[in-house]
């Protein structure tokens, strides 16, 4: 029986897909198997030790999507692209941390979360990126530190994800035994640990700042805000909306759909994938946001009148600045003016990920 030698292999990997470089020419009869967790590789071509038969197996870290995953064979080489079912970067290729010899970095093809995906150039990483030349290093050792940010996120959002059940755990309790007549007092039962995660979320504003999470930190800001308004400037400023049942409703949808999401992103951070939890976290805010949204402007409709009494938060002339504001008059253009616009880009940007995450259909690429 003819023994099988094993080529090197070069890997490299972006957040959606890991790629690998096999060092074989003039290949024939390749044979390449991919399942959800492993690779298996024989081809008979010119490697490191003449013509000979070259296989090899690994086994991956995370899972793959074997339907999208697809090797191509060109004169120098044979390139396979490894599509993840979770995007997120490994921290390692293989599942075990022994690095089998033959199992190199693609210096040519490398990124990290900390370079520039736009940048085109080619460039010297050891030079460029030497945080990330000594990381690589270690990598070739076959082991890396526990990310301090990652485990900061997974204790923040299993916070917010563990206040959330509470406050819908209290709620329930009540409502099945005091049935709709609980509604009144929701605000003195949960209203402190609400108030608390709404603090909490301020911190979400500043994530995009330190580099923990993508996206702006004034989006951010601007939709942490608007809950806060309503919490802190509608309901803990007017006793009299403590006691509607809306504040039942609107905790309510709040802590049904942030549980969803804060679930998904402490699964997501632990690099595994639940379909089921990735459908819920891209549909159900289709039904909740609406109606959150009719909540939280019946709450402001309702409040107009009370602030007209009391003339809370408003400033009247004369006075030492020479300036006057008149807080029902805010209300009314909160939501006529501030409002549509948000709440309008809001839903387009949940959209458009959600068309990203559920909607994409490739085809499965080959070629010999």
């Amino acid at each position: 029986m003819l023994k099988v030698l094993t080529p090197f292999v070069y890997w490299a990997q972006t957040e959606t897909q890991c790629t690998l470089k096999i060092d074989l020419t003039d290949v024939k009869d390749l044979k390449a198997k991919f399942d959800d967790k492993r690779l298996q590789f024989i081809a008979h071509g010119q490697g490191a030790r003449g013509p000979h038969s070259y296989g090899f197996t690994l086994d991956f870290h995370s899972c793959i999507d074997p339907e999208e995953s697809y090797y191509k064979v060109i004169d120098r080489q044979v390139d396979i692209v490894l599509h993840k079912q979770c995007n997120a970067w490994w921290p390692r290729l293989t599942s075990q941390p022994q690095k089998p010899p033959w199992l190199k970095i693609d210096f040519d093809k490398w990124r990290s979360q900390d370079m520039d995906d736009n940048e085109e150039e080619k460039r010297d990483v050891c030079q460029d990126y030497p945080d990330t030349y000594d990381w690589l290093q270690k990598e070739e050792l076959g082991y890396r530190k526990e990310d301090l940010k990652k485990v900061y996120l997974i204790f923040y959002d299993l916070c917010q994800f563990v206040g959330y059940i509470y406050i819908l755990a209290v709620m329930g309790i009540r409502y099945s035994r005091d049935g709709p007549e609980s509604m009144r007092e929701t605000y003195d039962a949960v209203g402190n640990p609400m108030k608390f995660i709404q603090l909490l979320r301020f911190l979400e504003a500043m994530h995009p700042l330190f580099g923990y999470t993508n996206g702006s930190t004034l989006v951010a800001f601007l939709q942490v805000s608007s809950r806060a308004f309503i919490v802190f400037c509608m309901m803990e400023a007017e006793p009299r909306m403590q006691e509607k049942p809306v504040v039942f409703y609107v905790f309510l949808i709040w802590s049904t759909a942030e549980m969803v999401r804060y679930l998904y992103y402490i699964v997501h951070l632990l690099n595994l994938e639940i379909p089921l939890l990735t459908w819920l976290r891209h549909t159900i805010w289709m039904p909740l946001y609406p109606l959150a949204f009719l909540c939280e402007d019946i709450i402001i409709i309702r409040n107009i009148p009370y602030f007209e009494e009391t003339q809370k938060f408003t400033i009247g002339l004369p006075n030492a600045w020479n300036f006057a504001f008149h807080f029902p008059s805010f209300m009314k253009i909160y939501l006529l003016v501030l409002c549509l616009p948000g709440r309008y880009t809001l839903m387009s940007r949940m959209n458009h990920i959600r068309h990203k995450k559920l909607g994409k259909f490739n085809i499965k690429r080959k070629s010999t």
